[in-house]
Formats: C-alpha cells, sequence, structure tokens
C-alpha cells in the first residue's frame, strides 16, 4: 500500500500557479522553512496548515487531510509486519497462559516464540496441522477444539511421554476394569487409578484446565501399542471423574479416532441441560461409561422399584449392594433424568485431592518440569 507524500501535491500546486515556496510561506503567513519540510516530507500536515493550504489553493482542507491521513496509515502498515506474525500466533495459542505455566519458555522474540510453539505441538512449521489423533470428552459438543483446548491436550501428550508403563494389550482390558470397579466404592481410595491403569499399558496424566477451557478428558496414542488418558478434573465430583474415566476407557477399548470436530456429550457441567448426542462414537463411550461401574440391568431394575422417589437410604443400600459409591448412582440417576440436578449434591464427593497425590499432576500450583 503506497500513497504519495502531501508534499508532491504541494509542489505540484505551486507549479501550476507559479509560485515559489517564499511565495507560499507569505500567502499562508507560515515560516519558510515550515514550507519547504512540508514539501520534503520531513514535517505531518496538521489540521491548521491544512486549512491554510485549502484556501491558497482553492481546494479545501478536506483533501490535504485526507492526503496526509493516507500517507501516514501507508507507512504504518508497512511497519505492521511484526503485529500480524504475532497476531497469528496468539491465535494459533493461548501464549501468555501457557508462558504462566511453564509449558513454553518465556521468550519475547517471534523467531523464539515460533520456535517454543513448534516444539510445543510438535510440528514443523506454524502453517502446519496440529495433531487430531485425539478423542475429547468436552462440553461444547461438536464445536472443533479451541487453542486453549488444543494446549491443554498438547501438554497431555507431552506428559505423557515422559511415563514408562507397562506393555499395552486390549485382551487385558477387561481385568483392568474389574480392578478399578474394586477401587470405585470410597472416594479415598481412587489414589490407587493411576497405577492400575499403567500396570495395564495405559499413560493417566491430569492437567489443570487453562482458562476457559471446557475439558473434562482425552483418550489418545502415542503410538499404536501406547495409550494415553488425560483428565482435568475441573468438575471435582466423584460421579464426573469416573464416568470420564469410563468414556476414555471405552475409546482405548474400541481404539477410536475421530476429527476434532465431532460431536461429543457425557454428564453435563451445566445443571440444567444434557448435553445433545449426535456422535455414534460417543454415544457408545457414554453408554459403556455408564455400564462399567452399574451394570445396566441392576440400574433398570433399581430404578423400576424405587422410581419417582429416590430416597438417599434407597441410594446408599443399592450403592452397598452393588459396591459402588453412592454419587456415581446419584450421576446416573441425574444423566436419566430421574433426579433434579440439584438432588442429592451432598453424595458427589470431591475426588481430586486424592487422585493428585499418585497421578503425575500439572496444576494447582505444580508444574511437571520436562527436560
Amino acid at each position: 500500500m503506497k500513497h504519495t507524500n502531501p508534499g508532491t501535491f504541494i509542489r505540484q500546486e505551486l507549479e501550476q500557479k507559479g509560485w515559489s515556496q517564499r511565495d507560499l510561506a507569505e500567502i499562508t503567513g507560515r515560516p519558510y522553512q515550515m514550507i519547504n519540510e512540508l514539501i520534503q516530507g520531513k514535517r505531518s500536515l496538521l489540521p491548521d496548515m491544512a486549512i491554510a493550504l485549502g484556501i491558497a489553493f482553492g481546494t479545501g482542507p478536506e483533501i490535504w487531510m485526507k492526503r496526509e491521513c493516507e500517507y501516514q496509515l501507508a507507512k504504518t502498515i508497512s511497519d505492521s509486519g511484526p503485529i500480524e506474525r504475532r497476531r497469528k500466533l496468539f491465535e494459533l495459542a493461548p501464549i501468555i497462559e501457557m508462558q504462566r505455566r511453564n509449558w513454553i519458555p518465556k521468550v519475547t522474540g517471534l523467531d523464539e516464540l515460533e520456535s517454543a510453539l513448534c516444539t510445543f505441538y510438535e510440528i514443523s512449521s506454524i502453517g502446519n496441522k496440529i495433531s487430531n489423533s485425539i478423542m475429547a470428552r468436552k462440553s461444547d459438543s461438536g464445536s472443533p477444539l479451541t487453542p486453549s483446548q488444543q494446549a491443554w491436550c498438547g501438554r497431555v501428550r507431552q506428559i505423557a511421554k515422559s511415563k514408562l508403563v507397562a506393555e499395552y494389550e486390549n485382551e487385558y482390558m477387561e481385568s483392568c476394569i474389574k480392578e478399578l470397579k474394586k477401587i470405585a466404592a470410597y472416594p479415598q481410595e481412587i489414589y490407587k487409578v493411576p497405577n492400575v491403569l499403567e500396570n495395564y499399558g495405559i499413560r493417566f496424566v491430569i492437567v489443570e484446565p487453562l482458562h476457559s477451557c471446557k475439558v473434562d478428558g482425552i483418550a489418545l496414542w502415542l503410538d499404536k501399542q501406547s495409550p494415553v488418558i488425560g483428565m482435568s478434573c475441573r468438575l471435582d465430583r466423584v460421579d464426573s471423574f469416573w464416568f470420564t474415566l469410563c468414556h476414555e476407557l471405552s475409546h482405548i477399548l474400541n481404539r477410536d479416532e475421530a476429527p476434532l470436530d465431532s460431536n461429543l456429550g457425557g454428564i453435563p457441567d451445566d445443571l440444567e441441560d444434557l448435553i445433545a448426542v449426535q456422535s455414534e462414537i460417543e454415544r457408545r463411550a457414554n453408554e459403556n461409561a455408564a455400564n462399567m461401574l452399574i451394570p445396566k440391568k441392576e440400574l433398570e431394575s433399581f430404578i423400576n422399584r424405587m422410581g419417582p422417589l429416590y430416597s438417599k437410604v434407597d441410594i446408599i443400600q443399592f450403592a452397598h449392594r452393588i459396591k459402588i459409591h453412592p454419587g456415581i448412582i446419584v450421576g446416573q440417576l441425574q444423566y436419566r433424568k430421574e433426579i433434579g440436578y440439584q438432588s442429592n449434591r451432598e453424595m458427589l464427593s470431591k475426588v481430586r485431592q486424592f487422585v493428585t497425590q499418585a497421578a503425575m499432576t500439572d496444576g494447582w500450583g505444580n508444574t511437571i518440569s520436562l527436560s
């Protein structure tokens, strides 16, 4: 974008009228040096001078202010390359928050910042597509992952690569789920989850979500034999923890892979609405997650016998009989709309403090250092 210095137009007007610079200085009552600097482009044209030129040349002041604005704008745009480049980087990732969490170094140079993002996302250049080989359980069903969600998933992958676990075999998943079910009766026992998963070859990582990053969990593969489950524990509830974990286990069991804009579902974080589930893969994962800990026939029998009025005593007795935490049953009843989302919330025990004791956890004041 190129525009001519207003001084060029002043020179043209002087030639047409046969005036000298000193003539214009005399006519406008301005110093000769000011007129000379305007013509050479060494001085900006201010509104009072635009008025003087407009009267002297009979053009009106507007054309002179327009020429000055276009000239200054063109100069500014020509210097805006770094701003444009920085904008693209900030559209790609939540850079400030990633630096605050020590996910990328606190560099300011554009080359260094671009290199840091390429390293984090394991891409050769900023224009390359970030890996989509994940299944993410998130609240905004049906939309592509946001930059914050992409960064969170990238951090899960980054941490998981540093872990050593047993060899994974699909045929052992049934035994893995049975062991997990033994833990599901007591929130304090959740600290055993990471060890059980890793004994069966599944890397388990917890990463605190970034600001406005509504992701509950992901299932991804580092390679064909290296599954990973990442969780955010942003909803610190026993029902959400187990549903998300079992949901991701279903993806691993079925070796699911899908594009980032697949429709997702599960337990809502908005306590007024259930999320619409449109993806067949997600419907299957949600159904599997519900059945892993509470057999479908058992839950439906309980609903037929006790519904629509469910007392706390009934829920607790049922939980004891099938050896599961009452909060998980409450979560399933809420999911099925058998009870409201404000019912029995005191049973939805907090579990984050227990699982983060044993899991590789990044967040809540703790940063995992990766060299």
